[in-house]
């Protein structure tokens, strides 16, 4: 039911145009900038519905001006942070429907990297656009939120069925591999994919989108409870949210 075409822009985001193929509806998620946006939608003969924002960061919501004047379409984003939105005609948040088409996706409120963060999942697809707030063997600073409201953001997401696709804004998995290694270097199913993720990106290809099964096998961010991580770190039997607070600090000084 839902069609996504996946879009590299600047030098290491993701824009995904996600279609109804019931309806024919669009949606831009996340359009840092609107020629790519624009330039693809002609050659899939694609005629855009929606712009659908996770947060107002710069490279998230930079393309929203222009493709409403070329467009006519219509911008959705979080209510918790519509003053930032450029463009929004449509406010939603934790708990709320969102309806491209027949394609429907869950709202949740995942604040954190920004204090108005949202992502959306689309059940029937298996697939949820989380923008910065978990990455593929990673996870969003915490510029305007702290470690309590990320880790509880990212318990609302990992609870979602194990086969959700997680199609993330940016392409980070390789340097977040290495740090992952860093702190659980004895995880076999983390060495194996990060072999895998080295042959991608040497061959110029995508990591994204990964699954959840795969980010909680892997992503130290989601894994506080592992006895190797809380040894790591030095805090072994701390709470979750300590360990994951410990976690993202030490990632936010880590050197590849």
């Amino acid at each position: 039911m839902l069609e996504i075409h996946q879009l590299s822009v600047l030098s290491d985001n993701y824009v995904y145009l996600v279609r109804d193929s019931v309806t024919g509806q669009t949606g831009a998620v996340d359009p840092a900038m609107a020629e790519p946006v624009l330039a693809a939608l002609k050659r899939l003969d694609w005629t855009l519905s929606f712009i659908i924002n996770t947060h107002h960061h710069p490279d998230h919501v930079g393309g929203n001006d222009a493709l409403v004047r070329e467009t006519g379409c219509q911008v959705v984003g979080p209510r918790a942070d519509a003053a930032r939105i450029p463009g929004i005609t449509l406010e939603v948040g934790d708990g709320d429907e969102f309806a491209l088409g027949e394609a429907k996706a869950q709202v949740f409120d995942v604040p954190g990297h920004t204090r108005g963060h949202i992502a959306y999942w689309f059940r029937d697809a298996a697939a949820l656009f989380c923008g910065d707030t978990l990455f593929a063997l990673g996870c969003g600073r915490l510029f305007e939120g702290t470690p309590a409201q990320m880790w509880h953001s990212l318990s609302k997401l990992k609870v979602l069925p194990p086969e959700t696709r997680i199609y993330c804004a940016h392409e980070y998995t390789q340097s977040n591999g290495r740090f992952a290694l860093s702190v659980e270097p004895a995880n076999s199913r983390l060495v194996a994919r990060m072999q895998r993720v080295d042959e991608l990106r040497a061959a110029g290809q995508p990591t994204v989108p990964s699954t959840l099964e795969e980010e909680m096998a892997t992503n130290p961010f989601l894994r506080p409870d592992s006895l190797e991580i809380q040894h790591t770190l030095g805090l072994p039997g701390a709470a979750l949210v300590d360990v994951f607070g410990a976690t993202r600090a030490l990632k936010d000084n880590f050197r590849s």
